[in-house]
């Protein structure tokens, strides 16, 4: 049974930030992914495919591995470019010229930059396994975060139960006082009306005996 052909690869390209960035991509879709765009920069015209044989052979040797260099610039791309040199500086510095091409005209025997099949092979299988650990560093990360949430829900819950618990218990010693205080007030008055009655009593026996 015939073995699943691999997906063609394709060089894309577009400027982020302060650097071009280029990627080999089986799809606009899967260069969008690995560029972390929140938006179709194809459709803005910001990204585009590109034919350039330098940066067809850069991409396609790191499969999915997003490469940079200072946007702007003409010089190769890498997967750690330095910031351009020239940030900041506005229209003070007079913009540099573009260098002329040292690229050789191609004639019949320039040797061609082409991906053979096996390479074009080899690229995508790199590629896959490039997105799989992408993928798999992407869960991981969302394993990790799943772990923090529930370590935080779990102390939440355990903090929340702690105040419901001391709520309920300052309710129940609160009404224990209301009682005892409803009792001393039922106590207090009747020792008062007992008193008055002794007073009462004492001072009718007072007034006779002066008499």
């Amino acid at each position: 049974m015939p073995k699943k052909l691999k997906r063609k690869l394709k060089s894309y390209q577009t400027s982020l930030g302060f650097y071009d960035q280029a990627v080999a991509a089986p799809s606009m879709k899967a260069a969008l992914e690995a560029w972390g765009a929140s938006s179709n920069l194809f459709h803005q015209g910001v990204a585009k495919e590109t034919d350039d044989p330098d940066i067809v052979a850069a991409t396609m040797a790191s499969p999915g591995v997003v490469l940079r260099r200072p946007v702007g610039s003409d010089g190769p791309f890498t997967e750690s470019a330095e910031l351009p040199t020239d940030l900041g500086d506005g229209e003070a510095r007079p913009k540099r010229k573009p260098k002329p091409s040292k690229r050789p005209a191609k004639t019949a025997k320039t040797p061609s930059r082409k991906i053979d099949d096996r390479q074009a092979r080899e690229a995508a299988a790199a590629f896959e396994k490039e997105e799989r650990r992408r993928e798999a560093e992407r869960r991981k990360e969302e394993t990790a975060r799943a772990k923090e949430r529930a370590r935080r829900d779990k102390a939440v819950a355990s903090t929340q139960a702690a105040l419901d618990k001391a709520r309920r218990e300052h309710e129940a010693r609160t009404e224990e006082i209301e009682a005892e205080r409803a009792a001393l007030d039922e106590r207090a008055e009747a020792e008062q009306s007992r008193w008055d009655k002794q007073r009462m009593k004492l001072e009718e026996a007072v007034r006779r005996a002066r008499e």
